[in-house]
């Protein structure tokens, strides 16, 4: 028999805050966390717009050794991982005595393969790398950080699938454990903000270049839209079984009910609006839901002509007449890449704990696809009770999950 699966923890580490709390401010008064990073512009990008995102302080609080394996992305993994676990009432001992997985969607690990590369230029010693830029560079860099500092002994990998990586490392941590190979995971996703780590796709023309407004470049679904901002951070979640939570007497934020995905079988950057439907259409028969079911959708919109505008047929052909609101909290956030399916289901609790949609800020004029959307431009109060959240990826590569308050 197949089991419930519940989240007990959160944490984040975003442009938009370090805490929960601070996120649920930024979310409901519409606050963007997107400005100018000059060190960009002298490197040679056409665009210095980027999510700020504070950088953590972490001596004192892990030892040099821990430090200096630890990626600029699995930094803020470690900060939004230690308070899901603090919420979910997990400590040390817990860890120590219980099997925890985990498993964190990350895709790039750039700045110490850059400066790898630099060093070897520069002194042709491969012994003067380090073993520290070695953990750092490997994809797997924050799940294999994750698992040592926290003493973690269960499933343990890392999804690497471009921008629906978070969201697909939640999906495989639910099927884990809703078929019983596990009890507790530590899922997420994680993206590095440095100017190594965006550089080829500014080379794409993907970004935006409105940078005379930071805060109102990023624009999901609006006309005006020229391009996606990049951004990061962490987003960790803790899964849990439902009666192992139970039994735990663990707070349950909300229940994994349903997963879809699918692959769009075309251009390596080219969306679809099939491969959308699929996937969000998976994702609402897994839970035994339907399009009149779902009260919010936290679409994947990352503010570019193609990819808004085939997310936007596809939400159509799915919610036109329905009642589900929609936003992208891309608005605010920029484009979070590998770590934007995860904090999306962060974002989408918050609201759902604190009945209230975050708006879609500056979407000021809809285009043809977005103009029959129930686009929340302004923060609308809502009781929220099931909620679809979309992350789509270049190699066509999409995933759509579902969560369910529990009653």
């Amino acid at each position: 028999m197949s089991k419930r699966v519940v989240i007990t923890g959160m944490g984040i580490w975003s442009c938009l805050g370090t805490s929960v709390d601070e996120v649920k401010n930024s979310l409901f008064t519409g606050k963007s966390g997107i400005g100018i990073d000059n060190e960009r512009l002298e490197y040679g990008f056409r665009s210095g717009l980027t999510g700020i995102v504070k950088r953590p302080q972490l001596k004192g609080i892990l030892d040099r050794r821990t430090r200096m394996g630890l990626s600029e992305e699995a930094e803020y993994a470690f900060m939004a991982s230690r308070d899901a676990f603090a919420g979910a009432n997990i400590d040390e001992q817990y860890l120590l005595e219980n099997e925890v997985g985990v498993i964190f969607g990350n895709d790039s690990s750039s700045s110490a393969v850059v400066e790898s590369s630099k060093i070897m230029d520069e002194k042709h010693d491969t012994a003067m790398i380090g073993s520290g830029l070695i953990f750092q560079g490997m994809n797997s860099t924050v799940n294999m950080n994750m698992n040592t500092i926290f003493h973690l002994r269960g499933v343990n990998f890392s999804v690497s699938s471009a921008c629906a990586s978070g969201s697909h490392s939640i999906g495989l941590g639910y099927l884990l454990i809703k078929y019983g190979l596990q009890n507790v995971i530590l899922c997420g996703g994680a993206q590095e903000v440095n100017k190594y780590a965006m550089s080829s796709f500014d080379a794409l023309n993907a970004f935006s270049v409105r940078m005379n407004d930071p805060e109102k470049a990023s624009r999901p679904f609006d006309i005006n839209r020229d391009g996606l901002v990049p951004s990061g951070g962490a987003a960790a979640l803790v899964l849990e079984e439902y009666e192992h939570a139970l039994k735990r007497g663990a707070v349950i934020l909300a229940e994994v009910c349903g997963y879809g995905f699918s692959s769009n079988g075309g251009g390596i950057s080219e969306p679809s609006d099939v491969g959308s439907v699929v996937a969000m259409t998976r994702a609402m028969n897994d839970a035994g839901v339907n399009s009149d079911d779902i009260d919010y959708i936290n679409a994947h919109a990352t503010s570019t002509q193609q990819g808004d505008m085939y997310e936007a047929i596809a939400l159509d052909r799915l919610f036109k007449g329905k009642r589900a609101l929609i936003s992208s909290t891309k608005s605010m956030t920029g484009h979070e890449c590998w770590m934007a399916g995860a904090s999306e289901i962060v974002y989408s609790l918050i609201m759902m704990h604190n009945n209230f949609v975050a708006p879609n800020i500056n979407f000021e004029t809809p285009d043809e696809y977005s103009k029959n959307l129930n686009i929340a431009a302004h923060t609308q109060e809502r009781e929220l009770n099931t909620i679809l959240s979309n992350s789509f990826g270049f190699g066509g590569t999409n995933s759509a999950l579902v969560i369910k308050k529990v009653k």
